[in-house]
């Protein structure tokens, strides 16, 4: 005799129900986490290569701030370096059109300017720290306040910095050495300005002796302005080497995220399609259940 009983097809049903609720709430909880899973023993294979990907992506990320740090000190260099460059050719200028003139009202107060200028370039600080120090970083890498005090001393007294260079890691096994000294910029600039002290004070009008030692001042201040110019000029190609390693820290972030994307990432447009399409599965179920919960043998019997 064949048995009637909906018990077996109720407990079918009732572990289709979790297995349907089970994947919607994984599909749910992809949606909230963008994640295809949660842990990496969900990866399986892939585990290892994600990790691998991770580790090389650390690496890069800090490569890449290693060369943002340096490539702002570089911009400051730079700054600094115009700005000494555009004061001494603006003293410059004006010291010729006196000595074509021979009237100098206010050159005295130009020449003590321009030296001012050049200390506070000098003596520039980044987060509390002398730019052109070196290995220094307390005090002042330009020790003269005065254009006064820079009369007989010999140049090289004037800097407090080292030849220290630094360094930061830029990329596998590549080191990137950077670094001014206030002497590298300006030790042939103390010449022309201890001769331009010597020659001074300038008055309204210029006298032959002063025209005569400021044309010899001259001759030192075009060499300390090259000098100026060339290291900025050095400090523009190393901006330019560090631009390139960025670019090339960044485009290899941007490599291995995708990899570790291409793993580890949901695709969210397909995760919605599934939670829609789990949601009608689920729903059905329910109705199939609640139906077969409605049946009775008795309803046949009558």
């Amino acid at each position: 005799m064949t048995r009637v009983a909906t018990v077996p097809l109720q407990q079918t049903l009732s572990s289709a129900i979790q297995r349907s609720q089970q994947n919607l709430a994984t599909s749910q909880l992809q949606l909230a986490t963008e994640k295809k899973v949660n842990d990496y023993a969900g990866l399986g294979l892939d585990a290892v290569r994600v990790l691998s990907a991770k580790s090389m992506l650390a690496q890069q990320e800090t490569y890449k701030s290693n060369i943002g740090r340096v490539s702002t000190t570089l911009s400051l260099y730079q700054a600094n370096l115009e700005a000494i460059d555009d004061s001494m050719s603006d003293m410059r200028e004006e010291i010729y059109s006196a000595v074509g003139t021979g009237n100098s009202p206010g050159l005295q107060d130009i020449i003590e300017g321009a030296f001012a200028d050049l200390r506070n370039a000098l003596n520039a600080r980044e987060a509390g720290t002398p730019l052109f120090g070196g290995s220094q970083t307390s005090g002042t890498p330009f020790l003269p306040t005065t254009l006064a005090e820079v009369a007989g001393i010999d140049p090289s007294t004037a800097f407090a910095n080292d030849g220290v260079k630094l360094s930061t890691r830029a990329g596998d096994a590549l080191d990137v050495e950077y670094g001014i000294g206030a002497s590298d910029i300006a030790a042939k600039l103390i010449p022309a300005f201890q001769a331009l002290q010597a020659a001074g004070p300038f008055g309204d009008t210029l006298t032959k002796e002063q025209t005569t030692a400021i044309n010899e001042a001259m001759d030192l201040l075009d060499t300390g302005i090259a000098q100026v110019r060339s290291v900025n000029a050095s400090n523009g190609r190393k901006q330019a080497q560090v631009e390139t390693l960025g670019t090339r820290a960044g485009d290899r972030v941007k490599l291995l995220t995708g990899v570790i994307g291409d793993v580890e990432d949901a695709d969210l447009g397909q995760v919605a399609i599934d939670i829609s399409q789990r949601q009608t599965i689920l729903q059905a179920s329910y109705s199939v259940f609640s139906q077969l919960n409605a049946m009775s043998l008795v309803n046949f019997l009558k």
